[in-house]
């Protein structure tokens, strides 16, 4: 395909094949199409879309621009559509598909994506849709939600591939050919005892590779992690997966037997979910709300904004300590707000790291006073070299050397404290089991406004009045 057929708008569904993803010149040709009612321009534009692709589109468009997509597409649309949406824009789609459809498509979906789909619902919704499934899928989805959320339960589908120790490459493969009630994609081969507990697994590659007359036993790597509880958080499942490198894992359940199994696919989403989930929070913002109704954004960011204005009324109750002081020398009050702009920026640095590397498991008990002590000496040298800058244009500025001194110690002393907080802050949390993500940024910013306005006003005081 050329490069001007990539860039212009497409007009039929061939060309749509061609292009990968949403792609801005796609997006405007079906606004076209929603202007002008053209609905079968539309299933043209769209239907060949990959589901992920389906799925940006209806949360970039309106609620009535939706429902045209839909009417479009409702005999051919996609159930993968459903697990790639976002929870505010999902129930819109829903009400608009209607309960019947949804229901029958969720019974298409795989038991993990069924699950996704169907906890993100309003009870009263999930219920509606539950109650429409057929009973044998509608028992195993039941069973999903059950679990705790976020845990491995929830991540899991219910169909595995299974077979006893004793089979051979052989059997294994007259098995895999022959049956028909095999999961989409899998990846591993799991092995069972006779009370259907996992003892070991081997990836396809490893089965095609060897001789039919190999026993499976002789395949299985003792070394490899297999399987993991139902209820284990989604956070530690993901780490278990980076850590070894894993395709597809076995999820048991108390008693040690197979339930299902968790494919990297479903833990790149979580990884993806989880380190968005830590930035927003270090934004104070609980989860996404590009996609909610103003009222409701409004709502969830009232309280973060709460909180940040009592740690500022805090540094403003310090600053009122020192009202004489900035009375009689006023350069103080033009000067202070960098000493406490350098130590919060300096700090989130410190703790932007502490918090993803706690996540990572790259921070630990093991070597945490390592940690902060490197922290201390890069704040306390980083302070160090900003004290002589900021020190110099002060004086400069002013035509004052003891005001450089003053703006001086306070920027070392500052910058010392915001590294140490930025590591030992999330740790403290981290320790009493608390999301460092959550609110280690208002106690590092209480901190260094209150430290860098008290030292700086302080100092200012007892030396230049």
């Amino acid at each position: 395909m050329s490069e001007q057929t990539a860039q212009s708008a497409p007009d039929n569904a061939a060309d749509v094949h061609d292009l990968y993803g949403l792609t801005p010149e796609l997006l405007q040709a079906i606004l076209e199409s929603l202007g002008d009612d053209d609905a079968n321009r539309l299933e043209a534009l769209i239907v060949p879309l990959h589901p992920a692709d389906i799925a940006d589109l209806l949360e970039q468009i309106t609620s009535h621009q939706r429902r045209q997509v839909l009417d479009a597409l409702r005999p051919e649309f996609d159930p993968e559509v459903l697990a790639h949406l976002d929870e505010s824009v999902l129930e819109d789609v829903v009400e608009i598909l209607g309960t019947d459809d949804v229901a029958h498509m969720v019974e298409q979906l795989e038991t993990d994506d069924a699950v996704d789909v169907l906890e993100d619902l309003d009870q009263n919704l999930q219920d509606e849709v539950l109650a429409a499934v057929p009973f044998a899928s509608r028992r195993a989805v039941e069973e999903g939600l059950t679990f705790p959320e976020d845990s491995a339960g929830r991540l899991m589908r219910r169909d595995v591939v299974a077979v006893p120790m004793f089979w051979n490459i052989g059997q294994t493969i007259d098995y895999l050919r022959a049956s028909d009630d095999l999961p989409d994609d899998f990846y591993d081969v799991f092995i069972v005892d006779p009370q259907h507990k996992p003892l070991g697994s081997v990836p396809i590659s490893r089965i095609l590779r060897n001789r039919r007359e190999t026993r499976l036993q002789n395949l299985v790597e003792d070394d490899e992690p297999t399987t993991v509880n139902a209820d284990t958080d989604q956070e530690e499942v993901a780490y278990i997966f980076q850590q070894y490198g894993l395709s597809e894992m076995a999820v048991t359940d108390n008693d040690g037997r197979l339930l299902g199994a968790i494919t990297f696919d479903d833990v790149v989403d979580v990884i993806s979910e989880e380190t968005e989930e830590d930035t927003l929070r270090l934004g104070g913002v609980a989860q996404t709300d590009l996609n909610d109704e103003i009222v409701t954004t409004t709502r969830k960011r009232f309280l973060w904004l709460f909180v940040n204005l009592g740690t500022a009324v805090l540094a403003s109750f310090v600053i009122g300590i020192f009202e004489t002081t900035l009375e009689r020398f006023v350069a103080l009050a033009v000067l202070m707000p960098i000493v406490a702009s350098m130590g919060g920026n300096a700090g989130t640095q410190t703790m932007t790291v502490a918090v993803r590397a706690l996540a990572t498991r790259d921070l630990t008990r093991a070597n945490a006073l390592r940690v902060v002590g490197k922290e201390v000496v890069v704040g306390l040298l980083n302070g160090l070299l900003f004290a002589v800058l900021v020190g110099l244009v002060a004086w400069q500025w002013f035509q004052e050397p003891m005001l450089g001194v003053v703006i001086g110690i306070a920027m070392v002393v500052n910058l010392l404290v915001a590294g140490m907080a930025g590591a030992l802050i999330p740790i403290g949390l981290n320790a009493l089991k608390v999301d460092p993500a959550v609110s280690a940024g208002v106690f590092l910013t209480t901190v260094t406004d209150v430290v860098g306005f008290f030292v700086f006003l302080a100092l200012g005081a007892a030396i230049l009045l």
